[in-house]
């Protein structure tokens, strides 16, 4: 599917836009992802930063700003070692739960307590080794700051898991209530109301400590944008959900009107566990893309810095359209469309971007500068596949 996208003109003679072009091709990326694949399974999984490395370089080195390319200077050995730390401390979790459930609860405390640091470590090495014109980037936020993020899921998550510990099933089995009483329904309701509150604080985290040369980006992202974008994306997936379940129902009619009884029972058993599935599909296809869409767009838009300003007109119906397309072929072809799936919804993302930079791009070259930082959190930053920005 093909986006062109368009973006605003420059309201003053000295602003620059600075389109953003992705030149990479599925059949570049393909032979990269083959190799990390078969390196990967080959090596029990220990190539995995290397080929995480070597992913992140492509897309950076195939990423064009005003022409020219992003780098990355990431050395994949420190990565590494970030790598085994955090295997040996998820292997420390997974163990220990096996001797005692309040030895496995310590671990979890322990693991919530260290992945903040983890996770800033990350976002440090990440964007320390990411230049653009030889100009490097990095990251200021400070440790506090992302404590401070994840404690709305943080505080409920930690309760529920000490409540599942702590309290034996046998006592819950005695009573109507489950076990741990209504607090064990509370607890994964408030998860749920904290998640937006938590992304948002994620994306001021993350978007108020980038750092161009002497540029530093500010975000104006209020929690409420957020608390309203989770809603509408539960309506449209809501919406996708009945109009799929309609539609099955008729189709469910058409099918009993012309069959006998026992046929008709077996009918209504097929189609309604079939349109479970299917409602349930179409609303995580319809709802992720809707999200995706709308959350870099409110995120980009309201990033600025003394002298740069990002704008994204990232259409909800271009990802839909991309992602039902790159699911079928991912699953016609058994999984081997999967690199061409991801250079193609990186490229409708990114060229949805566009730069704004006043003065124009030669006034931040004027100013130079470096940063080193540790690599150990670098695995933490997308472990779980926790990565909402571009």
């Amino acid at each position: 599917m093909e986006f062109e996208p368009t973006h605003p003109a420059p309201t003053q003679d000295d602003e620059q836009v600075l389109p953003i072009h992705f030149t990479g091709s599925g059949s570049e990326y393909f032979r990269i992802w083959i190799v990390n694949l078969l390196l990967i399974v080959v090596t029990l999984g220990l190539y995995l930063p290397f080929a995480k490395r070597r992913r992140i370089a492509y897309f950076y080195a195939n990423t064009e700003i005003g022409g020219h390319a992003l780098a990355f200077h990431g050395d994949a050995w420190r990565m590494f070692r970030g790598f085994i730390l955090l295997a040996v401390l998820m292997l420390v979790y997974v163990a220990s739960g096996q001797f005692s459930p309040m030895v496995g609860l310590v671990s979890f405390v322990l693991l919530c307590a260290m992945w903040p640091a983890l996770w800033r470590a990350g976002l440090r090495f990440r964007l320390a080794h990411t230049s653009w014109r030889g100009l490097r980037m990095g990251f200021t936020g400070d440790l506090a700051g992302a404590y401070r993020t994840v404690l709305p899921i943080y505080l409920p998550l930690i309760a529920l898991v000490a409540l599942g510990t702590l309290m034996p099933p046998e006592q819950g089995a005695q009573s109507a209530e489950p076990p741990g009483g209504w607090l064990a329904l509370l607890l994964p309701l408030l998860i749920m109301l904290g998640a937006p509150l938590a992304l948002a604080a994620t994306k001021r985290y993350q978007h108020n400590g980038y750092r161009l040369g002497s540029q530093r980006s500010r975000i104006t992202l209020t929690n409420g944008s957020v608390y309203a974008l989770c809603a509408r994306t539960a309506v449209v997936g809501l919406l996708a959900a009945l109009v799929l379940g309609a539609l099955t129902w008729m189709a469910l009619v058409a099918w009993q009107a012309g069959a006998d009884v026992a046929k008709g029972k077996a009918a209504v058993v097929i189609a309604f566990s079939v349109g479970v599935v299917l409602a349930y599909a179409m609303t995580a296809l319809t709802a992720y893309p809707y999200f995706i869409a709308r959350l870099q767009n409110l995120v980009w838009n309201a990033t600025t810095s003394d002298a740069i300003s990002l704008h994204s007109q990232l259409r909800f119906r271009s990802v839909l359209g991309l992602t039902l397309k790159n699911m079928a072929l991912t699953v016609l072809t058994l999984g081997l469309y999967r690199p061409f799936a991801v250079v193609a919804m990186a490229r409708l993302r990114l060229e949805a971007v566009a730069v704004v930079v006043r003065g124009g791009p030669e006034a931040l070259l004027a100013d130079a500068a470096a940063a080193d930082a540790d690599a150990t959190g670098e695995a933490a930053g997308d472990f779980f596949g926790f990565d909402l920005g571009l």
